[in-house]
């Protein structure tokens, strides 16, 4: 990332203890930027400047990221469906009305709310870019609802962005270390029929596309950030079990994935062929545009 920090910046994360978060951050502070860590639960660190999230942590801020959201990969009970639909809409509605309540000249020049790709819904072999319309079902409805949240009234002097993140692979993800699990015990294998296709990314690209689009004066709109180059769960099986010297001949049937995990297990098997075009016209540079090339560093750890 080759950027140049002019002027004195101040970006606030919501969800800075979480594995994108956390990464943010660092790689703000090593660009020079100030970093304000925003959190629901008050935390103290040393050397760093950590919030509770209220009406009052946006103050200062130029740039606020908000990136939180309980984690999607367990069951979809009542309970749960409740904490990601709060996390999520119940947050972005909450910075929505915090950044209209600042005078204009105080509020952050640049907001970007991240949702997921999972708003594009289970489409098959079609190319989703950002001009796809919206797909059906409940995550796709969550991810909506979370979008809309942070237009529910134009906010003058604050330009809105709306990254759709892909699955992020990092050694340290949940879905890398759940996906990895059953290769290392030599029972890994395709999902469903491994024809859906599957809109990874690298965790340090995730990094890298969120700094690129606060430090740069881009319109405001969607973005999609994933790989370049999406592959088929058959492809993505078959490339880790190479990468990780174990056989790939162990397919889990659909309706065994719904028995374990229930309906999140629609998740795991819907197609989405996501490509991000509009950065890619940006000229933004990826690290790890090839699964192969993620894989290898993924396995070095």
């Amino acid at each position: 990332m080759a950027f140049i920090i002019e002027v004195k910046m101040v970006v606030g994360i919501v969800g800075a203890s979480g594995l994108i978060g956390s990464e943010l951050a660092n790689a703000f502070i090593e660009l020079g930027v100030q970093v304000v860590r925003i959190s629901r639960t008050k935390r103290e660190v040393v050397d760093q400047e950590w919030r509770v999230l209220d009406q009052r942590c946006l103050e200062g801020l130029d740039v606020v990221i908000n990136l939180a959201g309980e984690p999607i990969g367990q069951r979809w009970s009542e309970g749960n469906r409740e904490k990601f639909y709060e996390s999520r809409v119940g947050v972005t509605q909450c910075l929505h009305r915090w950044i209209l309540a600042l005078p204009l000249h105080k509020r952050p020049s640049v907001w970007l709310n991240t949702s997921a790709v999972g708003i594009y819904g289970d489409r098959g072999g079609e190319e989703l870019d950002e001009l796809s319309s919206l797909g059906e079902g409940y995550l796709a409805e969550l991810c909506a609802d979370w979008e809309n949240a942070a237009n529910a009234e134009p906010i003058s002097g604050c330009k809105v962005l709306k990254p759709r993140i892909g699955i992020v692979l990092d050694s340290d993800a949940d879905a890398w270390l759940k996906m990895k699990r059953p290769f290392l015990y030599g029972v890994g294998g395709k999902l469903g029929t491994g024809k859906q296709w599957f809109p990874w990314v690298h965790l340090q690209d995730v990094v890298g596309a969120l700094v690129f689009l606060s430090l740069s004066s881009h319109p405001e709109g969607v973005y999609n950030i994933v790989a370049p180059e999406p592959v088929t769960n058959t492809y993505f099986t078959k490339a880790l079990g190479r990468a990780l010297s174990r056989p790939a001949v162990c397919a889990v049937p659909a309706f065994v994935l719904g028995l374990i995990l229930g309906d999140f297990s629609q998740a795991l098997l819907a197609s989405q062929r996501v490509i991000p075009n509009k950065l890619e016209a940006l000229g933004f540079k990826w690290e790890y545009r090839t699964l192969e090339a993620a894989l290898i560093e993924l396995c070095d750890h």
